[in-house]
């Protein structure tokens, strides 16, 4: 747990992030500006957690019984990165730059019992090893089984393998590649690659000595591959020496493009079939919106009761009886006003978080960057929700805007909050780096209250003292007879057939989402998310629009809240893809985990559906408002 000396520097540090923007170098945004090296300049290699995707459980690199430095420090943490678990510490592994080490001894370690069981644990659960060099986390080659000659990679080594059940072994030699660019007309170069290949060795000495340790299996002339010794295997009481070593190799890669390797995409096919897919969907729905329009809007007012049949004349004035009771205020109206308030602050966060994205500045090179400017942009976007709740409040004559206030202010972020600090408690329970620390909560909290309550109450306070809207025509005192609505006109049905399509223009691009969020994987094409989320308020608003359509055709005139729950069922859709998900994709056994992931896809659904269901809502809104100001009633 964190002590209370973190706080302070916490907050400073979530300030600064507002301020600080990553260099640009071509077309490239990093979160850092290009480092020069020169040749012999010392190059520390820094350990990051170590992950699974057995367990999403991620643990301190030195939680193992790994060789320490003489002090372990932290880097600089921005909030994104703490959220995610990452804990970034110094290492003992150091190179010179543009010089070649062989087999070089970094430590000897006695195995307790203890770090023996937590070792077979972690080779248990496929737990893999995150280091960094110059922000490049390793990476480490890989064979494609269909022959084909791209290299692949997998993002850390693992931690050992077991072989028969019952003989666990320790990957303890690293052999590392360091791939560098040089500058033709200088000294200088700049790291572009960095690559392991780990190794199992058992290393054998006949006398120890820590300052000079004389290694028979390890010399500066030795050459280890995977295969050339025998492997060391965890057992209790035992020593395991450590080892490592090191070439560099001039690269034409140019320090722009150096994260290509790590975000190397073949399946941009697949992306392009589930956009052409959406934008199939989106035209269907147009098309209806566009005849709905013409009908009501053009055709139907300049030949007003002038109508071709008797069925036409049925529909067409079906929405106009109920124009006495379209705009009665719904039953728990103020609660409507909360969740719409909340969807259009989780809107402009979802916007402004894509816009940057797009431009560059949340690439995964800088790490915890998403993170840290979506919990930043909610806290700010306070101010949007505080203005469209009260001032949606005031257009149905409500008079406690402050009890509205508060509502929109902690309903949504209570919920979440409650979800998440109950996750934590679990994961750290379990000792995971992944739990958040107090000095952490606790900026976030400050955040909440500090920042995004009073933004709330700023925007309410504005939104109520601007004049409300009009409704376009007048409601009656006495509230209209509703006629027996049709089986597939039952609030129900209409509202679970509304969620299908929204999910059906994201779920592909989901599949890609989950894949990066829970198997490691770096998730970058934001240009592909930004074509989808424009095709999914399309969707939501014309399928909300088309079944309120119908709705008033039938006479019902109760559309608020449907409008709302049509758009926002596909959360239902998101949460049971989840679930799918969770049994055909990823392989976690444990209870903990399962819990995680469920509690965390909660979350997720539960803000897809406040941000679908404002969507539509308000497209609902735009739509009633103008059929009903385009037509004169008698």
């Amino acid at each position: 747990m964190a002590n209370h000396g973190e706080i302070a520097p916490l907050l400073l540090l979530l300030l600064s992030s507002l301020l600080v923007l990553p260099q640009a170098d071509a077309f490239y945004l990093p979160g850092v500006a290009p480092r020069d090296f020169q040749k012999d300049d010392e190059l520390q290699v820094k350990v990051n957690k170590l992950s699974s995707t057995k367990t999403q459980l991620p643990y301190d690199y030195y939680f193992l019984d790994y060789c320490k430095p003489l002090k372990i420090m932290n880097s600089a943490e921005n909030l994104g990165e703490v959220l995610r678990g990452d804990r970034i510490e110094n290492s003992i592994y150091t190179f010179q730059m543009r010089r070649d080490e062989g087999c070089k001894v970094a430590c000897r370690t006695k195995l307790t019992p203890e770090a023996a069981k937590n070792f077979k644990e972690k080779i248990d659960d496929e737990y893999r090893v995150n280091m960094i060099l110059d922000n490049l986390p390793v990476a480490v080659p890989r064979q494609r089984r269909d022959g084909n000659q791209v290299a692949t990679y997998e993002h850390g080594f693992r931690v050992g393998y077991k072989i028969n059940d019952d003989k666990y072994y320790i990957n303890n030699h690293l052999s590392f590649k360091v791939m560098y660019h040089k500058d033709l007309d200088s000294e200088d170069s700049r790291i572009v690659g960095f690559e392991v290949i780990p190794s199992s060795v058992k290393h054998e000495f006949s006398e120890w000595d820590d300052k000079n340790p004389k290694v028979l299996t390890c010399y500066p002339s030795t050459k280890i591959t995977p295969t050339s010794n025998a492997p060391q295997e965890v057992v209790a009481e035992k020593y395991v020496v450590f080892s490592y070593d090191v070439t560099f190799q001039p690269s034409e890669i140019k320090w722009a493009s150096r994260w290509d390797t790590y975000l190397l995409m073949n399946d941009d096919q697949i992306h392009w079939f589930s956009i052409i897919n959406s934008l199939m969907i989106v035209l269907f729905l147009s098309g209806m919106v566009a005849m709905i329009m013409m009908r009501t809007l053009y055709r139907d007012i300049s030949n007003y009761n002038q109508l071709e049949t008797q069925d036409e004349a049925q529909e067409e004035t079906g929405w106009k009886l109920v124009h006495g009771d379209v705009f009665r205020s719904p039953t728990n109206y103020g609660l409507l006003c909360v969740y719409v308030g909340t969807g259009v602050q989780f809107f402009g966060m979802t916007l402004v978080t894509m816009i940057f994205a797009l431009l560059g500045f949340l690439s995964p090179s800088n790490r915890g960057g998403l993170m840290t400017a979506m919990v930043l942009l909610w806290v700010f976007m306070g101010l949007f929700a505080g203005y469209s709740s009260s001032h949606l409040y005031k257009m149905f004559k409500g008079t406690e805007w402050k009890k509205i206030t508060l509502q929109t202010a902690f309903m949504f972020p209570g919920v979440v909050f409650a979800i998440f600090f109950v996750l934590n408690a679990i994961i750290w329970g379990e000792k995971s780096s992944g739990a958040v620390p107090f000095g952490t909560m606790f900026a976030l909290v400050f955040l909440w209250f500090g920042i995004s309550v009073p933004l709330v109450f700023v925007g309410s306070y504005i939104g109520f003292k601007k004049p409300a809207m009009e409704d376009p025509v007048k409601t009656n005192k006495i509230p209209r007879q509703i006629p027996e609505q049709a089986w597939y006109m039952q609030p129900g049905f209409s509202i679970l057939i509304g969620g299908i399509l929204p999910f059906g223009a994201v779920f592909i691009e989901l599949f890609f989402i989950l894949t990066s969020i829970w198997l490691n994987q770096f998730y970058y094409i934001f240009g592909f998310l930004f074509i989808v989320f424009i095709i999914l308020i399309v969707t939501c608003a014309e399928i909300t629009m088309v079944l309120c359509y119908f709705q008033l055709c039938s006479e019902d005139y109760y559309w608020w809240w449907r409008a709302y729950l049509t758009a926002g069922s596909s959360a239902i859709y998101l949460f049971a893809y989840a679930v799918f998900y969770f049994f055909t994709k990823l392989e976690i056994t444990k209870l903990v985990s399962g819990i995680l992931y469920f509690g965390y896809m909660l979350i997720a659904s539960y803000s897809f559906f406040v941000l679908t269901g404002t969507i539509g809502f308000y497209a609902c809104l735009w739509f009633v408002r103008k059929i009903y100001s385009s037509v004169k009633i008698d």
